[in-house]
């Protein structure tokens, strides 16, 4: 097993590409800070070791920058401006169409939602529009079916899923449950035994010498998941992703655990567990061990299954160096000057390196720059498209950054753009700002469908 590193930033010390500067100017006094010291100089700000930034060690930043840069993410965490996108768990009840109607009902059902401000939840009673019940009804149709047809399961779903029925669409969609209805238990309850017996085999040997690493920084990983939702600070839950986590890793020595793929296991989970947590409770603050044990195996075999295949499609994101990641940063950066070229002169003007936002974004799927609730309506469309998790979120990544372009102008120097690209404005976001997200991100897609070389740099 190799040694644990860091996905927070790309393993490498150098940028693939400096920062163009005009010719014939005056040349500026050269600091002898790199980025590394800028980072260390505001450690105060974020959670020690907490990667915001990644390394780049040929950007020079001069000493009167880097105080300037701490007083103002310290004065900003301070006046609440910069806090990380904390909402909660029960905003899947109402950003996204909500769970109208169980499979064996068309009543009313009673779902709990978060307030606006998020400090509680409560219960409300959700009126059924008719266009919400026909689009569940003709799920329900689909899935019942002998054979589905996944073309157009992917269809149906690339709009949104009704909670009451993504758990099986995820499955489905994600290559782990049978389109035949007839081989569907007898798949699941052999590989939901297949992961207990991979628990039984492997996890007693995560404190043995050559797998103390891999474990240790699982751990520490694990409590700073979503650290304000009550529910994954849970003893029982924290155990269950250790699990998962621990035996991916086993399982899959060419990468091993990398920071980031922890994230990943998070929509999954709470797709599942909402199956099986009655509807009028709040998933941010319910205590899992009200969920038998039986459940709660399976919600964690499915998660880890359901992980593993998104994992395979994407797998040269993990494995050393990244390679996959690195390649779609510059695919960004290709796209970009395409889309938005003024934007993209700006960002290179001030001596913004995609790398040093964007890498992030493609580690963890966009998971640290949404509301969990948009996290799971995103990834409806992601496992609808046609390799959507190693392909489209490029164009997703490309349109998010569009959106932002105005604000983004607006910022003057490297200082404001890197604090607002670290922490762009999505705690409000919902499932319509998605869908506009997502569509913008197809017509990209398609405007580039005949153009194979648009994401390839231009050759000099």
């Amino acid at each position: 097993m190799r040694a644990v590193y860091g996905a927070m930033h790309p393993p490498i010390t150098r940028s693939p590409r400096s920062s163009p500067r005009k010719d014939g100017g005056p040349k500026k006094q050269e600091s002898g800070d790199s980025f590394q010291d800028y980072q260390e100089s505001v450690n105060d700000a974020w959670d020690c070791g907490d990667d915001e930034f990644c390394v780049i060690s040929d950007v020079k930043i001069s000493n009167r920058m880097v105080q300037s840069a701490a007083l103002s993410v310290i004065n900003s965490h301070r006046s609440g401006q910069l806090g990380t996108n904390t909402t909660t768990i029960a905003e899947l009840h109402t950003q996204i169409p909500p769970a109208l109607v169980s499979a064996e009902s068309t009543e009313t059902v009673t779902t709990s939602h978060s307030t606006v401000n998020n400090t509680h939840t409560s219960t409300a009673v959700i009126s059924c529009s008719e266009r919400d019940v026909a689009k569940q009804d003709k799920f329900l149709e689909l899935i019942a079916s002998s054979n589905i047809n996944l073309p157009e399961l992917r269809e149906l779903s690339w709009s949104g899923i009704p909670p009451s029925v993504r758990a099986i669409s995820w499955r489905l969609l994600n290559g782990y449950l049978p389109a035949n209805v007839e081989r569907r238990e007898e798949t699941l309850k052999r590989k939901r035994e297949e992961y207990w017996s991979f628990v039984k085999q492997y996890y007693e040997t995560r404190h043995e010498d050559i797998h103390q690493d891999t474990f240790r920084q699982i751990h520490i990983d694990i409590p700073r998941m979503s650290p304000l939702v009550p529910l994954f600070q849970q003893t029982i839950v924290q155990e269950m992703f250790e699990r998962i986590l621990y035996i991916w890793a086993i399982r899959h020595p060419a990468s091993g655990y990398v920071q980031g793929i922890n994230d990943l296991v998070t929509p999954f989970f709470v797709v599942f567990l909402y199956e099986v947590v009655p509807k009028d409770e709040n998933l941010d603050t319910y205590d899992i061990e009200l969920v038998n044990e039986e459940d709660r195996a399976i919600v964690e075999a499915d998660s880890f299954w359901c992980m593993s295949k998104l994992l395979d499609g994407i797998q040269d994101n993990y494995t050393f160096a990244q390679p996959g990641i690195q390649t779609k940063v510059q695919q960004l950066r290709e796209l970009m000057k395409r889309i938005d070229i003024n934007l993209h002169r700006h960002l290179e003007k001030h001596e913004i390196d995609y790398l040093q936002f964007s890498f992030r974004w493609f580690n963890n799927l966009l998971m640290r720059e949404l509301p969990l609730g948009c996290t799971v309506r995103l990834w409806d469309t992601l496992h609808s498209e046609p390799n959507g998790f190693s392909h489209f979120v490029l164009y997703v990544a490309a349109a998010f950054l569009k959106h932002f372009s105005q604000q983004l102008m607006a910022q003057r120097d490297f200082q404001g753009l890197m604090l607002l690209l670290q922490n762009l404005p999505t705690s409000y976001w919902s499932d319509s700002e998605i869908s506009l997200l997502v569509a913008e991100a197809f017509r990209l897609k398609y405007v580039f469908a005949d153009a194979p070389n648009h994401l390839q740099a231009n050759k000099k």
